[in-house]
C-alpha cells in the first residue's frame, strides 16, 4: 500500500531537480545559439571572397541554428511541463494535510431541485466536489459535477474497475494533469463544436485543382521571366493581378474562416496532446478501453488529425502578413488552397470531433476520481450485492472530516425499512445523515468508501435537508418543504429511491408537524419506501411500535459538571437527553 504523501514528497523533489536541469540546458541552448549565428557571420565575412565556401558556411549555420531553435522551444516546454508537476504535488500534499479551501468550488453545479446537491455539500466551500476536482479544463469539470449529480445505480463494478486502474497509474495522470494544465484554451469547446458541426462551405469543388494548375502556371511565369524570355514584367505582373482577382471573390468568406479559426487553432494544438497521451496507453478496463476507441480512426490517430487542424489554421494565418498574402495570394492562390483544406477537414470530421472532445474531458473527470482512490489507500470499494439489505457498513465516516477526530459508527439497514433518529442538539445527526447520503452518491460513482466494510445493494438517493423560502418566486419556507416533499412521493411512486430527511415540516406549530410528520413517514412506509429521517420530535418514534420495519435509533449527549460531552455514537433506540435548555443558559442567553 503506497503511503501518498511519500509518493507526492518523491515526486517534487524529482520535478523540482528536472527544472532545475532544464535551466541549464536552456541557458547552455541560448549561449550555443547565439554562437551559431555569430560564427557564421564571422566565416561568412573571412570567405566571402570564395563564394562557394560561404555558402556552405551560411547554409551549415542557418540549419545549425534552427536545430537549436526547435530544440530550445521543446526543453522550454518540458521546463513548463516539469514546473506544473512540481505545483501538481505540492498542491497534493497540501489537500493532504487538508487545505484546499482555495480550490474552485463548483457553485455554479448547484441545483436546488436536483434530487439530492443542495443538502449535502457536494458544492461550495469546503464542498465535496472542491475536495476531490482534478480537472484544469471546464468541460472536464462539468463531466466531474455530472458523476455526482448523476445518481445512477448501475454498471458501479464497471466504474469501480475504471477508477481503480485509474488511481494505480498516478504518473501518467499527473502527466495528463500537467499537460492539460498548460492548455490557454480561449474558445469553450462548445463553441468549437457548434462552429463545425454547423459550417457551411463556400468554396467549389473545382478549387482542390485550381490553386495547384495556378501555382505551376505562376513557376513558369516566373522561369520566363527570369530567363528574359519575358522581355518586360508586364506578364507576371498581369498574372500577380490575375490571381488576387480570384481570391478578392472569396476574401469576405475566407477573412470569416480566418477570423474563426484563430481562436481555436491553439486549442487543436494542445488537446492533440492529450489525445496521445490516451492513445498511447494501453488500458484493461472495461470503460476506458471504450473511451480510447472513441478516439480511434481508420486512417490515423486522431492526436495526428487535431494536430494537421492546427497547421492548415496556421497556414491560413499567414495571410495576417501583408507581403505573403500579396505573393500567396497572386502567385499560389493561397487563401483558396488553404481554406478549401479546412472545409474538407470540417466535412471529414465533424461529425466526430464531438466525441473527441467528451472523451477528453471524460478523462479529466474520471482522473479526479482515480486520485481520490490513490489518496486514500485504506479506504474500501463497496461490495455490491442484491439482497433485502440496502446498506451494510462498519466504521462509516465521512471523508471531509478530520481522521483523528471523526467518530466513525456502523449502520445496516434493509429495503422497505425506516429508520426514525432522535437526538440533542449538535450530537451529530445531521452530520451522520450527510455520511450515509455520500455513502450512497460514492458507491454510485464508483468511488471507494471511508470505511472498514461497506455491502450495498445499488439503490436512488433523495434527500430533503436543507429548504429555503424564495422572495422572489413569492414562496414561503412552509410551501418551499410543501414542494419538497411532494416531489419525493411523486418521485418514489416511479421507481425506489433511498430517502433521507432531517426534521421536516419545520414550518408549523409543534403539534400540526407531529401529526404531519407522523402521516408522511407512514405515507412513505406504505409506498415501501426504504430511509432515515431524523428528527427532535419523540412522539414520532411512536410509529415503530405500529409499523414493524420502523426501527428507532438515537444520538446522545450528557451533562457532566456542568459541561456538554458528546460521543457522536449511533445508538438503537430514543434518545431521552436534550441539551437546548441547557445550552441557553450555560450561554447566559436565559
Amino acid at each position: 500500500m503506497k503511503d501518498p504523501i511519500k509518493f507526492y514528497k518523491a515526486q517534487l523533489k524529482k520535478h523540482q531537480e528536472d527544472v532545475k536541469a532544464t535551466k541549464k540546458k536552456l541557458i547552455k541552448l541560448s549561449l550555443y545559439r547565439f554562437l551559431s549565428f555569430i560564427i557564421p557571420v564571422f566565416g561568412i565575412y573571412l570567405t566571402y571572397q570564395q563564394k562557394n565556401v560561404a555558402i556552405i558556411i551560411g547554409i551549415l549555420g542557418l540549419v545549425t541554428f534552427l536545430f537549436l531553435l526547435k530544440s530550445y522551444a521543446k526543453t522550454k516546454i518540458k521546463k513548463q511541463l516539469s514546473e506544473t508537476l512540481v505545483k501538481i504535488n505540492k498542491e497534493e500534499i497540501e489537500i493532504q494535510l487538508g487545505d484546499f479551501f482555495d480550490r474552485p468550488q463548483g457553485w455554479e453545479f448547484q441545483n436546488p431541485n436536483h434530487f439530492y446537491s443542495l443538502d449535502i455539500d457536494l458544492f461550495g466551500r469546503g464542498s465535496f466536489f472542491q475536495y476531490i476536482n482534478r480537472a484544469t479544463i471546464n468541460e472536464g469539470a462539468k463531466v466531474l459535477a455530472n458523476e455526482l449529480l448523476a445518481n445512477n445505480p448501475n454498471k458501479i463494478v464497471s466504474r469501480q474497475e475504471a477508477i481503480k486502474e485509474l488511481a494505480n497509474i498516478t504518473k501518467w495522470r499527473q502527466q495528463f494533469s500537467a499537460t492539460a494544465s498548460l492548455i490557454k484554451i480561449d474558445t469553450p469547446a462548445e463553441t468549437i463544436i457548434n462552429w463545425l458541426k454547423n459550417y457551411t462551405a463556400f468554396l467549389p469543388k473545382m478549387m482542390r485543382f485550381l490553386p495547384q494548375v495556378f501555382t505551376a502556371i505562376s513557376a513558369l511565369f516566373f522561369i520566363l521571366t527570369v530567363t528574359n524570355i519575358f522581355t518586360t514584367i508586364y506578364p507576371i505582373a498581369f498574372w500577380l493581378l490575375f490571381g488576387l482577382a480570384i481570391t478578392g471573390k472569396y476574401v469576405k468568406k475566407t477573412s470569416k474562416l480566418s477570423s474563426n479559426s484563430d481562436k481555436v487553432k491553439y486549442t487543436f494544438r494542445q488537446y492533440s496532446l492529450l489525445l496521445n497521451l490516451i492513445e498511447e496507453k494501453e488500458f484493461t478496463s472495461k470503460i476506458l478501453i471504450n473511451q480510447q476507441l472513441k478516439i480511434t480512426s481508420k486512417d490515423k490517430k486522431s492526436s495526428q488529425i487535431f494536430n494537421e487542424f492546427s497547421k492548415l489554421l496556421d497556414a491560413l494565418d499567414s495571410r495576417n502578413n501583408m507581403l505573403f498574402a500579396l505573393i500567396g495570394d497572386g502567385f499560389l492562390l493561397w487563401d483558396i488552397k488553404q481554406s478549401y483544406k479546412i472545409e474538407q477537414w470540417i466535412h471529414r470530421y465533424s461529425d466526430t470531433i464531438e466525441d473527441w472532445f467528451n472523451v477528453i474531458s471524460f478523462f479529466e473527470a474520471y482522473n479526479s476520481l482515480g486520485n481520490f482512490s490513490f489518496n486514500h489507500p485504506t479506504y474500501i470499494y463497496p461490495k455490491i450485492v442484491a439482497s433485502k439489505t440496502a446498506l451494510k457498513t462498519e466504521s462509516l465516516g465521512h471523508p471531509l472530516l478530520n481522521k483523528e477526530k471523526r467518530i466513525d459508527n456502523s449502520i445496516e439497514i434493509n429495503h422497505q425499512q425506516f429508520f426514525i433518529i432522535t437526538g440533542a442538539n449538535m450530537a451529530g445527526k445531521s452530520t451522520f445523515l450527510r455520511t450515509v447520503s455520500l455513502h450512497i452518491v460514492m458507491a454510485n460513482m464508483g468511488l471507494p468508501i471511508c470505511a472498514t466494510k461497506s455491502e450495498y445493494s445499488p439503490v436512488k438517493l433523495i434527500t430533503s435537508m436543507r429548504t429555503s423560502d424564495s422572495l422572489t418566486d413569492d414562496s414561503s419556507y412552509f410551501f418551499s418543504e410543501l414542494t419538497r416533499l411532494k416531489f419525493i412521493v411523486d418521485q418514489i411512486q416511479k421507481e425506489p429511491y433511498f430517502i433521507i430527511l432531517d426534521e421536516i415540516l419545520k414550518g408549523t406549530n409543534s403539534t400540526d408537524k407531529a401529526i404531519g410528520s407522523r402521516k408522511f413517514v407512514e405515507k412513505l412506509v406504505t409506498s415501501n419506501a426504504t430511509g432515515i429521517i431524523a428528527t427532535h420530535d419523540l412522539s414520532l418514534c411512536e410509529v415503530a411500535k405500529e409499523i414493524e420495519v420502523v426501527k428507532n435509533y438515537y444520538f446522545d449527549a450528557e451533562i457532566i459538571n456542568d459541561e456538554l460531552y458528546f460521543d457522536y455514537s449511533f445508538k438503537k433506540g430514543i434518545c431521552k437527553n436534550m441539551n437546548a435548555s441547557f445550552l441557553l443558559r450555560k450561554m447566559e442567553i436565559i
